[in-house]
């Protein structure tokens, strides 16, 4: 179960130094110290889980929902989640694993998410396309001359077939919303393919 440092704490009360009797408990394994103020009493649980609760509001996507969903061939190692309005990118290093948040536009933060139901906590991913797309918006503006299969297929390394079952008409949805040259071009390039 998720605690704050002020939870723990309340139920020190009796030991004179509550703060030191905590550190005994992180030593010792009881809790895992996950970010400042914020401790976890279940070495259990998936890392995946804890993503929203370390830093929000999130959800996960970029790297890590794109190897969720198989489109991408390369193992993760960094659980990479999306915010609205922070104005910058975060990270946190904890026993569970890395943690990477970075901001998309607030007109599209709310839009394509699904809860990813892993019998923990709540915790929200982003659908296989918009994933793509805020991956498409957090790189740089991908050169004219470059055409978009090039970018999708060698160098995001997107699995075709899988790109293929990806829903058009949701992309197409989302594009309207990021404002990014990137994404617009996605979705012109789903039209004539």
């Amino acid at each position: 179960m998720l605690r704050t440092t002020g939870m723990i704490l309340d139920t020190l009360g009796d030991y004179s130094s509550p703060r030191c009797r905590l550190q005994k408990l992180v030593d010792k394994g009881d809790f895992i110290y996950l970010k400042r103020g914020l401790y976890e009493d279940d070495s259990s649980v998936p890392g995946q889980a804890l993503a929203s609760a370390i830093y929000g509001p999130s959800y996960l996507s970029f790297d890590y929902a794109l190897y969720h969903y198989g489109l991408i061939p390369e193992t993760v190692f960094e659980y990479t989640s999306a915010t609205c309005g922070k104005n910058r990118t975060k990270m946190f290093k904890n026993s569970f694993g890395r943690y990477s948040y970075r901001d998309v536009p607030a007109a599209v933060f709310s839009e394509g998410i699904v809860k990813l139901d892993d019998g923990y906590y709540a915790t929200w991913i982003a659908t296989p396309e918009k994933a793509l797309c805020d991956k498409l918006y957090s790189i740089r503006p991908i050169p004219k001359e470059i055409p978009m299969e090039a970018t999708l297929f060698d160098d995001l390394r997107i699995d075709e077939d899988l790109f293929d079952e990806l829903h058009r008409n949701d992309i197409s949805t989302l594009s309207e919303l990021y404002r990014c040259s990137n994404v617009r071009r996605l979705a012109c390039y789903l039209e004539v393919v």
